[in-house]
């Protein structure tokens, strides 16, 4: 039985009875309160299917390499998940694979830490070619310091028959060369899709259209409003993660014939490096936009935390630098706030100049964020005064398509222009 046999025998099964564990660390510093944090666990817990039967903190003095919690927190958690029914420990914090392996041998009960759980997620939600294998590779990567734990045959030996292996192979440093294996010929794979992808957006540089993309927390209504903004179906239900692979459409902006908007995956806390590094090429999608609106849950009581949250992702990639696209806020789910925390809200938007307040699921206010983006588009623009040959119509439609024609006139064989341009228009319109 090989790494790649163990599915069943290793995975989580949907309506599997579950408690959720947070540690509280000592001295760590926090936005969120600790029943918002067991609520968000419970959430990525309930994204898979697995019914949460309990929930509970530990207060964490000192962290234990071996197992994370003390004895007694680690005796008591058994006790609970025997008393509850529950088959599942949903650990809400990244364990070390001994930490994994300690708590199930004291507690009997499968173990499952934050980045499993959002990799479990993850591998439901892909939908595309690409999504699979970024999933699959960060997923191996997270496996492979695990195979310790799930082989309690270490000693067991195969022989040597061509790729079985040499003489006296253990089965656990097998399996670890198949998964370097495998995970060699997925980044293969994906290098060929970040190799196209990137001639696709070259292509998309070279065109008339504005790049707009929509960022953030997950279930923050980003789907909802991409799909309010271009009449389009994607996905989008109260769940996190609804969204995993970004979708790219066309949609209208005063002044603009056409402008694309991109739905990306949603950001989460403590989201696991591997799945940053396996979606780094997708994320960069986002780097390459003219304009990134953050969308904001902005009645969620945790909104701040969860903004912060973003800008930390945004940050690891590297789109906090002067160069990166501007960027604006979109703070949506207005129809959930109340009249009197729906007024101060918008006394506050109304102060900053980088705010639109909106609500996606009934459209109010949408058309202010078209109008928003339009004019965060055209921000920087400069009047450019050119001379092109009439014949060129090419570039002719596309200063009419992309930017503001003040003049025109011909003389002769030559037209005279005079248009108005943002910095990465004129950049675009000189590769033409």
């Amino acid at each position: 039985m090989s790494v790649f046999d163990r599915g069943e025998e290793e995975g989580i099964s949907r309506g599997e009875r579950a408690l959720v564990v947070l540690p509280d660390r000592a001295g760590a510093q926090s936005l969120r309160s600790i029943e918002a944090r067991l609520d968000e666990a419970a959430g990525l817990a309930g994204a898979i299917g697995v019914e949460v039967v309990g929930r509970k903190a530990y207060r964490l003095r000192q962290t234990r390499s071996a197992s994370l919690f003390g004895k007694g927190q680690v005796e008591e958690i058994g006790q609970l998940a025997r008393d509850a029914d529950a088959h599942l420990l949903v650990i809400d914090a990244m364990l070390t694979p001994v930490q994994q392996k300690t708590l199930e041998e004291g507690t009997k009960t499968k173990v499952i830490d934050r980045t499993g759980l959002i990799l479990e997620i993850f591998g439901e939600r892909a939908a595309t070619a690409e999504g699979r294998l970024q999933v699959e590779l960060a997923h191996l990567d997270y496996q492979a310091g695990r195979l310790v734990r799930s082989w309690t045959h270490l000693e067991r030996q195969r022989g040597g028959f061509g790729f079985l292996g040499g003489p006296g192979e253990t089965q656990i440093e097998a399996d670890r060369r198949q998964i370097r294996d495998r995970m060699a010929r997925i980044r293969q794979e994906l290098e060929q899709v970040k190799r196209t992808r990137g001639l696709h957006r070259d292509r998309r540089q070279r065109a008339p259209w504005p790049v707009v993309a929509l960022v953030g927390y997950t279930n923050a209504g980003k789907s909802t409003l991409f799909n309010r903004m271009t009449s389009a179906t994607v996905f989008a239900e109260d769940l996190l993660f609804a969204t995993l692979d970004p979708t790219m459409r066309g949609v209208r902006l005063p002044g603009y014939d056409k402008a694309i908007l991109s739905d990306t995956v949603g950001f989460v806390s403590d989201l696991p490096t591997q799945l940053i590094a396996a979606f780094r090429a997708t994320l960069e999608e986002v780097a390459s936009a003219d304009l990134i609106v953050h969308v904001r849950d902005i009645a969620h009581p945790d909104s701040v935390a969860q903004a912060a949250d973003v800008a930390e992702v945004l940050a690891s990639l590297g789109l906090d630098e002067p160069e990166s696209p501007p960027r604006m806020e979109a703070w949506n789910k207005l129809d959930l706030l109340d009249g009197d925390a729906g007024a101060a809200l918008l006394n506050e938007a109304a102060r900053r100049e980088d705010v639109v307040t909106l609500s996606a699921l009934s459209g109010e206010g949408v058309d202010h964020l078209r109008a928003e983006i339009s004019k965060r588009l055209a921000a920087g623009s400069v009047v450019h005064r050119l001379k092109l040959s009439a014949a060129d119509g090419v570039r002719l439609a596309w200063l009419h398509a992309r930017g503001e024609v003040l003049d025109q006139r011909y003389e002769g064989d030559m037209m005279h222009v005079a248009v108005k341009l943002t910095p990465e228009q004129w950049s675009r319109f000189q590769a033409l």
